[in-house]
């Protein structure tokens, strides 16, 4: 199912959450937690996405031919290594067509986004190894990045 979003009021209420995180962050050192959010604004703005409701079994947003997708984002410092991060939580029993990955800076604004479809994540999830990899579904950034494709950058 399709969300119906005015996206220009989320854009304004997004910004406003994305100077609270930095100034929470700041104060705290801790993250507060709205990275998957805009990640997936962000996504859905520059491909042309339709978002999911909230809770869709398996993906996030649906492109314009039908395929369904699931959105991780990282919010990573721009002087910090993407060696040794792991994305959030891949599930191979849910329906979804292919994974976007968002990266962002540390004021939540987009830098790159990759796209790995369902058969190259499903292989290197699946592939003997590591066991964080095969019991949590968690890729490396750098290996979703070496098996997908970037399909846009800043």
């Amino acid at each position: 199912m399709i969300a119906t979003i005015d996206m220009s009021h989320v854009a304004t209420l997004l910004e406003q959450a994305r100077a609270i995180a930095v100034e929470y962050y700041r104060a705290t050192g801790k993250p507060l937690g709205i990275t998957g959010e805009v990640g997936e604004y962000e996504a859905a703005r520059l491909l042309d996405l339709e978002l999911a409701v909230a809770r869709e079994a398996g993906f996030d947003a649906l492109d314009r031919e039908g395929r369904r997708l699931q959105i991780k984002s990282q919010s990573i410092p721009l002087s910090k290594k993407l060696v040794g991060q792991r994305m959030g939580s891949i599930d191979l029993g849910k329906p979804w067509d292919a994974v976007l990955l968002i990266l962002m800076d540390e004021v939540f604004s987009p830098v790159a986004i990759y796209e790995a479809d369902r058969a190259a994540i499903t292989d290197a999830l699946e592939r003997p190894g590591s066991k964080a990899r095969n019991e949590r579904g968690a890729l490396a950034i750098t290996k979703f990045r070496s098996i997908g494709r970037q399909v846009w950058s800043r």
